[in-house]
């Protein structure tokens, strides 16, 4: 249902001035009710400011400093948002009547919609009108604090960082948490689809946001599903939920319409930790008895202010819509480009979407499609939690010499890292295309009997670049005098055939829909790891291109199939490659990995690299069937199954079966109860 909350009311109040003379402020108090008793957990709110204040267990509530002509906002979930004139008063009661219209919401389940007074399972549905505003960087931002019991959190500061959406909690202690994400009806493969390398001594990064290439101007709903009834019809991949995501179409938009936005952010960090300046520093040398001439290096630096700074960020969005009788197109552009508050981090993002869909054959035939294409510009600098006993970026500032100068290459740092050395002399770059579309042809074969066939396609190609020079010095690996260097490269598919039919007829006071499908899912990853030791530059963007170059040779030199190859200045032999399970077989007749050694290695632009491949597809089929049964608009009941079979389960389990049952009573419907209580559900 939809919550009108204080997010709407960002605004800082102000002093109101009228015939220069300031208007009276007051307190306001009073009780909150509906037609059965008390109502707690209502938000008040002062119209136009960020002054609330939220109701009791016994639905009292009081707010300070509130003029005389203010205007108060009680809004709560189910209920019709009132607002209350003041008029100098200091006692205002109000009883909430029930939002209708929020009861015939239309929400988008698995497979179809529902209403939420008919829905048995438990649905939340936020629409594009209470969205969150301001800035927002990405889709799940939209729905952060609008619904209960869902969890939205961000793995960093940093942009397009990781996020964790928690709808049951943890349900487990080594894999992914998040929930099931689909996108206009196609399941992502919660996997990673922007590249990741190994830790260099700069602090591996984790994974990055599944959802950063999407437009959040491009959504029109966001629905989540959470209990076991609702995302049965997923199967084994519902455990954590289901986030189902809905981009705008062209409907109610007859003639065209242009809609244009732009708009730029600031940010700055909240707050810093309170750290000794230099004098303070020196004096608690001394006090300690260290020498401290030998930590006197005559200057004055705030290192968190170095490292930190005054983000200005950006968003521009331009899109047509059209409805034109027997169809409506949706087409759009966006730029953004945030910069993050520590230097050198930042996320752009160029996407274009298309949604168009069109009926035939006197709206018997109804087809759709769905595409966008995306690029990710990621930006980072040597921060994570695996950056060593030196620390990183953030750490090291925390941890350096106030009197140390600003300077990158300063040399006499005890072995500790200089923050100025990591800004410098590290890159961390990622680069991710992507593009996501489904296709969809729906018949009506009889009024009551509906079939339907989707074809999706999501594709991604991402490189993720980290250097380190030979000047980073006190860096970890022997990055100092040397250089080092990571490259991933990922490439992932993931294509989607589903069929559905669904029969949906009214006997006398019994409604029954009934919906069966199958759907067949591929997924692909593909791509290398390489790590490389010993540049012949301290250009960063040279680095990158000579482990490039590196690789190219290197593979144009190894013939047949292979896994990993490398070679360093302690291999004898030359370059060694690894044919992992190919034509070396055991008396079992299981395959042995074989090593090769080429003796060539000369012309190469690095001392050491090793490269490791990786390609993996995993396939899952499923059936699936749910009913429901409405009868007399008093009796719902729900039955949903799902039958997974995926070549991750293990041999002895290929196929999991998944069910589900649910039952809802409007008892408010029944003559003996009335509207004093809302629906039931099982």
């Amino acid at each position: 249902m939809k919550n009108k909350l204080l997010m709407r009311l960002l605004f800082l109040p102000v002093l109101l001035l009228f015939g220069g003379t300031a208007l009276a402020q007051n307190t306001v108090s009073g009780n909150v009710s509906d037609a059965v008793g008390p109502v707690p957990g209502v938000n008040i709110i002062v119209k136009g400011t960020s002054n609330g204040a939220q109701s009791d267990f016994d639905g009292n509530y009081s707010l300070d400093n509130v003029a005389s002509d203010a205007t108060l906002v009680f809004s709560y979930i189910g209920y019709s948002t009132q607002e209350v004139a003041v008029n100098g008063q200091s006692t205002i009661n109000v009883t909430l009547q029930d939002d209708v219209q929020a009861l015939n919401e239309v929400v988008v389940i698995g497979y179809g919609t529902t209403t939420v007074k008919d829905a048995t399972g438990a649905v939340a549905s936020v629409t594009s009108e209470d969205f969150n505003k301001g800035v927002i960087l990405s889709a799940e931002q939209l729905i952060q604090g609008k619904t209960a019991g869902v969890q939205v959190s961000q793995s960093t500061g940093e942009p397009g960082a990781g996020i964790d959406i928690r709808i049951r909690g943890a349900n487990s202690v080594r894999s992914n948490n998040n929930p099931l994400f689909v996108v206009d009806g196609v399941p992502l493969s919660g996997e990673a689809t922007q590249a990741e390398n190994t830790n260099i001594g700069t602090g591996s990064s984790g994974a990055r946001n599944p959802l950063s290439f999407l437009n959040p101007n491009d959504i029109e709903s966001i629905s989540i599903l959470k209990d076991a009834s609702a995302t049965a019809i997923y199967g084994s991949r519902g455990a954590n939920g289901v986030v189902l995501i809905t981009t705008k179409s062209g409907r109610g938009s007859q003639g065209g319409r242009w809609d244009v936005s732009s708009s730029i952010s600031r940010a700055k960090v909240r707050k810093t930790f309170d750290l000794l300046p230099a004098s303070e520093y020196l004096a608690q040398t001394e006090r300690f008895g260290f020498d401290v001439a030998s930590r006197d290096f005559r200057n004055s630096t705030d290192w968190q202010d170095f490292i930190f700074r005054t983000a200005v960020s950006t968003d521009q969005n331009i899109g047509y819509s059209n409805n034109y009788g027997d169809g409506n197109v949706r087409a759009s552009v966006n730029y953004g480009k945030v910069l993050g508050v520590v230097e050198n981090t930042s996320l752009e993002r160029i996407t274009g979407r298309v949604n168009a869909n069109h009926k035939f054959l006197d709206d018997k035939l109804r087809l759709s499609f769905q595409g966008t294409a995306s690029r990710v510009n990621d930006e980072g600098t040597a921060t994570g939690p695996s950056a060593g006993f030196r620390g990183d970026l953030i750490g090291s500032a925390y941890s350096a010499n106030p009197t140390w100068p600003t300077t990158a290459d300063f040399a006499n740092t005890g072995g500790l890292l200089s923050p100025a050395t990591a800004l410098a002399y590290v890159e961390n770059l990622t680069n991710t295309n992507r593009f996501l579309t489904n296709f969809s042809a729906e018949y009506d074969i009889i009024p009551e009997l509906t079939a339907k066939v989707s074809l999706g396609y999501d594709y991604s190609d991402s490189q993720k670049s980290q250097v380190a020079s030979a000047l980073a010095r006190n860096f970890d690996q022997g990055a100092f005098g040397n250089g080092i260097g990571a490259i991933g490269q990922l490439e992932t598919e993931n294509k989607l055939i589903e069929a559905t039919l669904r029969y949906n007829k009214q006997f006398g006071n019994v409604t029954l829909d009934v919906l069966g499908g199958y759907s067949w899912q591929d997924f692909n990853r593909k791509g290398y790891n390489a790590n490389a030791w010993g540049f012949n530059t301290n250009d960063m963007r040279q680095m990158v291109r000579d482990m490039e170059s590196t690789i190219d040779v290197l593979e144009g030199r190894i013939g047949g199939e292979y896994q990993q190859y490398g070679y360093a200045p302690n291999i004898s032999d030359g370059i060694f490659v690894n044919r992992l399970g190919l034509d070396n077989r055991d008396e079992n007749g299981r395959p042995q990995p074989v090593t090769d050694f080429i003796r060539n290695n000369t012309g190469l632009q690095v001392r050491s690299l090793f490269n490791d491949y990786f390609d993996n597809t995993d396939e899952l089929r499923s059936y699936f069937a749910r009913v429901n049964v409405d009868i007399s608009d008093k009796y719902l009941f729900t039955a949903t199954v799902r039958a997974d079979a995926s070549s991750r389960f293990g041999s002895q389990n290929e196929t999991g079966v998944f069910p589900s049952g649910a039952f809802a009573w409007k008892i408010h419907n029944e003559d003996f109860i009335g509207d004093s209580v809302s629906t039931l559900k099982l």
